[in-house]
């Protein structure tokens, strides 16, 4: 590849379809032993990190998706194991997924050898790709076969001569047919000094395969058989690169010959949606492709697969019970009078007495349009139009009472009417077995198992085991009509769906109300309690008056004051304000001509409205700003005389108590208070214990009001210190690195305060890195495994991310209704009115209650209604 200067242009990587290197058998082997190992080890996570060098979480990550691909197919696929996987896709046709760890080389062969196999028997071009772990091939309505036939469609024996056909019309033999060309300069790449254009080296490579090769460029109408292949040097060689360097035909000769004595295991299974192993080959690049399709017209991007690996993987394989009823419902005759009785008898040809429709048939029996076909000790009503097939499938039968056959085109013989018969049986039921259908048509069983295969044979139906019941290793084969099955599959899958379809607003502030222990029944107790809703909160800012009164005591049930002095003095929990404030943004951009000079000197204002947070004091180093410390130094003039006489003195003597404040400063005790207050409210100072903030915030302590055992200490007894971060963590790492690791953390913080995160949650955030930053670390999460991402709640743009457990309790919230009416206080972080919830926005710096979730409304009769009619017509 040459690389040149764009000159400004936008940068672009050239495309073309290759072949990428295969995996060999032995490494194969290795990856189908960790994969087996990965299953049967009883601790596979401590294994892969002391065998295979992966960290934790790559270790959590394979186990999960090995185990949960095994759970799915009912069995792991290793190079002593292949599964053959087959699921309808979101067009209506089907994908059949062979996993087999045997390498690109010999899937690519097998691949290309079924491909032509299935051509050849069912006279239709497939798509198909082949990767090393695995074989796909997209089949449509036409292509119905047991599935466990699908291992023997190609022997060794005749594996060579399948392959050489196919690999003829492949895109491999072209492109090799011009490389071997090229080097044996039947084709030249420089001419008269300057190189040849590469599309005019394909055109004369093209001219040179049709001289050499003509039946392989000839038109596919005029050649009967096999195509004949000239003995010319540069096609034996072509087709011996293909066979033995693209492909491995000598493996995929062992491998048959395996399949065929049972040394390898044989599975297959359909599957309701693709198992996690398959979302791989699913999504192959361009260089796996076994035919010329381009991507976007690729049948495999019809196959919507899932995001994540849960705990429902176990069940993917299989079909809702319900689904089969509602179809079974859905497919029987809705009989109302004698037309529609008719109908029926028109599609079933056979049909035993039905005590609640027989006043319709004795209409339908009176004017000749229907009679009783005695077939020895069973009778079944038929349709005039339908006698003489009747007739044909009871031969010994006799007609009460006698009516003439108005039949236009009926079967000829016992064969084709049973064909007919249990067709229209198939479409008006789901799943049946040849049995119960034998028995309730009084027909033998091996003429039902005829009519079966003939219809297989045709597309019409599908063997399978569907239903429950039909599980077990003993268990009879069922049948079901295609258009009934694959309905089935979409009810299944509509189900699964609805699992994890958004919910709406109000179902989400429920959600959050139970999320952050607002609602009655979820709060926390204790010191325990109160240390969990610090952690879900931290970096948070809340008015200082409120924190207490408000957030905590309806988050904590018998909050007291001494289980937040208890986590402060013990050293986990501090406070104070984390973002910086207005004052010191405005004196940093006064000197700009822009920014008016009324607004230079602005003075920081204590009041009891102040934003503070709290939060753990392992976490204060990535949660405390260092520009806000700067701009402070930077612009002393916002604070009065008395604070920067109390900051200096903080700096010079480190944590001191109030009244040795008072004596270093020489001001008053009061001077000192406000100047401490004022200092809270700039971001600049904290406390050992939370009641420093209390006497601030109390004005009867600070007025010293209370006799008795009802009077409180107007001072607080805990030290003051400088709010810094710099002394608080100081790593060594670059600055890049360091707000990298920063805009992670609050984004694990985010999820551990709002379980699910979008742009539109996160408008109170006063503290949180830019959407686009956080967007990236979201991302990397969900790359890993830890979070889900997805569309968790309806109306809102944007991308959503999700922790799992917060999924499952979204799931529990919009399956309960709820009649609860929770209002919370303006300052509370629940208040999202005018965001989350429609009104306008309130402010939390206005003391007033807000309501957040109104009682769930029972539904009316219209939506009961309009929900059977999308019910009716969604198929």
């Amino acid at each position: 590849m040459r690389v040149e200067d764009a000159h400004g242009a936008a940068p672009s990587i050239p495309f073309w379809r290759g072949e990428a290197p295969g995996r060999t058998v032995e490494l194969s082997e290795e990856v189908s032993n960790v994969r087996q190992t990965i299953a049967d080890h009883p601790d596979p996570v401590s294994w892969l990190v002391g065998e295979c060098g992966l960290d934790v979480r790559g270790a959590e990550q394979a186990v999960v998706y090995v185990r949960a691909g095994a759970a799915a197919l009912g069995a792991l696929p290793t190079t002593r194991r292949i599964v053959a996987e087959r699921f309808f896709d979101e067009g209506g046709g089907m994908q059949l997924v062979i996993h087999a760890p045997f390498g690109a080389r010999i899937n690519r062969a097998w691949g290309l050898s079924l491909r032509k196999r299935f051509c050849r028997t069912f006279n239709f071009e497939l798509q198909a790709a082949a990767t090393d772990n695995g074989i796909v091939i997209s089949l449509s309505e036409q292509h119905s076969f047991p599935l466990e036939t699908v291992f023997w469609y190609v022997r060794p024996h005749t594996a060579e001569e399948v392959l050489r056909q196919a690999l003829l019309d492949s895109p491999m033999f072209e492109a090799r047919w011009r490389w071997n060309a090229t080097r044996a300069l039947a084709i030249l790449r420089f001419a008269g000094g300057k190189k040849v254009p590469p599309p005019i080296q394909r055109m004369r490579s093209a001219d040179l395969l049709a001289a050499v090769f003509p039946d392989q460029a000839a038109c596919g109408e005029n050649i009967v058989g096999d195509i004949r292949i000239p003995d010319h040097p540069l096609v034996n060689e072509t087709i011996r690169d293909c066979l033995h360097e693209a492909m491995d035909l000598n493996r995929l000769k062992v491998l048959l010959t395996a399949l065929d004595s049972g040394e390898i295991e044989a599975v297959a299974i359909d599957t309701a949606e693709p198992s996690p192993l398959s979302h791989e080959i699913l999504n192959a690049n361009p260089y796996a492709f076994l035919d010329d399709a381009p991507l976007e017209e690729r049948r495999t991007r019809a196959v919507q697969m899932r995001r994540t690996l849960g705990s429902e993987a176990t069940e993917i394989g299989a079909l809702d019970p319900a689904a089969i009823d509602e179809v079974h419902d859905e497919s029987w005759p809705v009989v109302r009078d004698a037309d529609e009785l008719h109908d029926a008898l028109l599609t079933l040809i056979a049909l035993p007495p039905s005590a609640p429709w027989s006043s319709f048939f004795e209409d339908l029996a009176r004017s000749a349009r229907a009679t009783l076909v005695h077939a020895g000790e069973t009778a079944f009503w038929v349709a005039a139009e339908r006698l003489t097939t009747a007739l044909r499938l009871y031969p010994e039968s006799r007609i009460e009472p006698v009516i003439a056959s108005v039949e236009r085109s009926p079967a000829t013989t016992r064969e084709g009417a049973a064909i007919e018969a249990v067709r229209g049986w198939l479409e008006s039921t789901g799943p049946a077995t040849a049995s119960a259908l034998s028995a309730r048509l009084a027909l033998p069983q091996e003429i039902v198992d005829g009519a079966f295969l003939a219809l297989e044979a045709e597309g019409q139906i599908l063997r399978g085991r569907f239903t429950p019941a039909a599980k077990g290793a003993d268990a009879e084969i069922e049948w079901c009509n295609r258009r009934l099955l694959a309905r089935i599959h979409r009810l299944t899958l509509g189900q699964l769906r609805r699992e994890i379809e958004p919910v709406t607003s109000a179902d989400f502030m429920r959600f959050l109300c139970a999320w952050q222990h607002v609602a009655p029944g979820t709060q926390l107790h204790g010191v325990d309690g109160a240390l969990k809703i610090v952690e879900q909160l931290q970096g948070y800012e809340v008015s200082a008056s409120a924190w207490e009164s408000e957030v905590l005591r309806r988050r904590i049930a018998s909050y007291t004051p001494d289980l937040l002095d208890r986590l402060c003095l013990s050293g986990e929990v501090m406070w104070g304000r984390l973002s910086p404030h207005p004052s010191f943004a405005v004196e940093v951009s006064a000197s700009d001509a822009d920014v008016p000079a009324h607004s230079a000197g602005r003075r920081v204002r204590p009041t009891r409205v102040a934003p503070v947070a709290i939060f753990l004091r392992e976490d204060a180093g990535w949660l405390l700003d260092p520009a806000a410390a700067a701009e402070r130094q930077a612009n002393p003039s916002a604070l009065s005389h008395a604070a920067r006489a109390i900051a200096d003195t903080l700096e010079k003597r480190g944590a001191s108590f109030l009244p040795a404040l008072a004596k270093a400063t020489g001001l008053l005790t009061s001077q000192v208070e406000d100047a401490l207050w004022e200092l809270v409210a700039a971001g600049a100072v904290t406390a050992d214990g939370v009641d420093n903030l209390r006497a601030l915030v109390d004005p009867k302590r600070r007025r010293g009001e209370g006799r008795g055992r009802l009077q409180r200490p107007r001072h607080s007894a805990g030290r003051w210190t400088l709010l810094r971060p710099d002394v608080i963590e100081a790593p060594a790492a670059s600055p890049e690195d360091l707000e990298r690791a920063r805009t992670e953390k609050f984004a694990r913080q985010l999820l551990t305060r709002w379980g699910v995160v979008f742009r539109d949650v996160m408008a109170r955030e006063t503290l949180a890195p830019a959407w686009r930053d956080l967007l990236i670390a979201l991302r990397r999460l969900e790359a890993r495994g830890e979070i889900r991402g997805g569309r968790f709640v309806g109306g809102f743009l944007g991308e959503q991310f999700a922790l799992p457990e917060a999924v499952d309790l979204l799931r529990v919230v919009r399956r309960t209704p709820s009649s609860l009416s929770i209002s919370v206080v303006s300052a509370d972080p629940l208040n999202l009115a005018g965001i989350i919830t429609p009104g306008p926005r309130v402010s939390p710096l206005v003391a007033q209650m807000v309501p957040i979730v109104q009682p769930s409304s029972l539904p009316t009769v219209a939506d009961v209604v309009g929900e059977s009619a999308r019910m009716r017509n969604r198929d």
